[in-house]
């Protein structure tokens, strides 16, 4: 990892943990916004959003990782990706910026981070006086999750 180069990441927050997603994954950030339930969907799949005319499902990502359930507020966001064709959107409590951090302070993920498998976590960044957990969200939505959004998508 030690080639240094600079990583582009958006960061986020879930309860008091700070996350990270590589830039390049992610078309936009938007403010909360009305969410059609869908029947029989996944607890984490909070439904899906009418954005610009596109179907794109929605993921409440505290859910997904495990984290206590709270109320959405005025802070919270909408994160729409693109994993390998796939657009969806993921709730963050709020987004904090946009980071530029060398590769080098990168470390490989410890077993357990926070509560959230590792299998998740791509590595730890080292900041100034905080710990950033980059996810790896091809892995946070594994196989059966894709079909589901990928049928939900189709609808």
């Amino acid at each position: 990892m030690d080639d240094g180069r600079i990583l582009q990441l958006v960061t986020f927050k879930l309860e008091n943990e700070e996350f990270g997603v590589d830039i390049l994954k992610v078309q936009e950030i938007n403010r909360m916004m009305n969410i059609t339930r869908i029947p029989n969907a996944p607890t984490f799949i909070e439904g899906v959003i009418n954005l610009r005319g596109k179907i794109i499902p929605i993921v409440d990502l505290r859910k997904r990782l495990g984290f206590v359930n709270s109320a959405f507020d005025k802070a919270t966001r909408i994160i729409v990706v693109e994993l390998d064709g796939l657009v969806l959107g993921f709730i963050v409590d709020s987004v904090s910026e946009v980071l530029r951090i060398p590769r080098n302070t990168i470390e490989p993920p410890p077993s357990i981070v926070a509560g959230i498998e590792s299998e998740y976590i791509e590595g730890v960044g080292k900041l100034d006086d905080r710990l950033l957990i980059l996810l790896e969200l091809k892995k946070v939505f594994s196989s059966p999750d894709r079909k589901e959004l990928e049928n939900i998508e189709n609808n």
